[in-house]
């Protein structure tokens, strides 16, 4: 069986930022915009962007997931900017979208990402976006959750809440017996080493993982390579994360970088290979890592 192609990229908080009006400036963007001009717009480059995706796009994925933060403040001029981006990326039938914090980083913000991007967020037999949606692509299930909600300064936490944990038990459940391959995608990592960034009803989410499972989860938000590994009905689950798309090396974190995961049954079991595509020594995108994850 040929393998399926996964592609998996995140955090692009696609570069530049427009320049907000004062009167934008409110709350938690006040300290979004000190940040960005002092930090931010140093590493985030619209070039390495551009020739990260020109050469995700080479390798001809037969999907590919974007695991949020499109936008950087959630101004106004930003979301059709990143809406341009993104159907650079590919159509809505050939990407699935999860918004990040970023994406809802203020009052409003949330309901004009899914105006902006809800066809890349609809499930397949759905005309409106909802979480979490399913998107069938033979022999691959992708099920998107948004874990984004505006919070308090210096805060990027992130929450299902019961509903959508409720609704994501049913649909679980639903795929017990497909035989697809089923791929969780979600911007908060489920475990995190810094409070104000965690999943915070992640202890609810692992309990539907460890009852239904799912063969892989790919997450954002902390702008590193991360592999964990989490409790299922029969096997562990491998949860993958990625560097920024956008992002220069600095400090702990790496350089812009995307995944490709082919997938194909062996057998009564499902095959898994990881590689990571990024940019090393030098202005080239390469390969930097390979790893079977099952």
């Amino acid at each position: 069986m040929t393998a399926f192609t996964l592609a998996h990229l995140s955090d692009p908080h696609v570069p530049p930022m427009p320049e907000p009006a004062w009167r934008e400036l409110l709350g938690q963007r006040v300290l979004g915009y000190i940040n960005w001009k002092r930090n931010r717009h140093l590493y985030h480059r619209r070039d390495m962007l551009d020739v990260l995706v020109s050469d995700m796009q080479a390798q001809a994925p037969d999907h590919i997931a974007v695991t949020g933060d499109l936008v950087n403040l959630a101004l106004a001029a930003e979301f059709p900017r990143a809406r341009r981006w993104i159907e650079v990326v590919g159509k809505p039938d050939n990407v699935s979208l999860v918004p990040g914090n970023h994406d809802a980083y203020v009052q409003g913000a949330p309901e004009k990402f899914i105006e902006t991007f809800g066809d890349y967020m609809c499930s397949d037999d759905a005309a409106v976006p909802t979480f979490p949606y399913l998107r069938i692509r033979e022999p691959v299930a992708l099920i998107g959750v948004s874990s984004s909600v505006p919070t308090a300064p210096f805060m990027a936490t992130g929450w299902l809440g019961d509903a959508q944990l409720e609704a994501l038990d049913r649909l679980l459940a639903s795929l017990a017996d497909t035989h697809l391959f089923r791929v969780l995608l979600i911007h908060h990592p489920l475990r995190s080493e810094k409070w104000m960034k965690r999943l915070t009803d992640t202890d609810s989410l692992q309990v539907l993982l460890k009852r239904h499972g799912v063969e892989l989860i790919l997450q954002g938000h902390d702008h590193i390579h991360s592999t964990m590994w989490f409790e299922g009905p029969q096997r562990r689950i491998p949860a993958i994360g990625v560097a920024s798309a956008s992002s220069l090396a600095h400090g702990h974190k790496p350089a812009a970088a995307y995944n490709l995961f082919a997938i194909a049954r062996d057998g009564e079991r499902w095959r898994c290979e990881q590689t990571v595509r990024g940019f090393g020594d030098g202005n080239m995108v390469h390969e930097l890592k390979r790893t079977l994850l099952a």
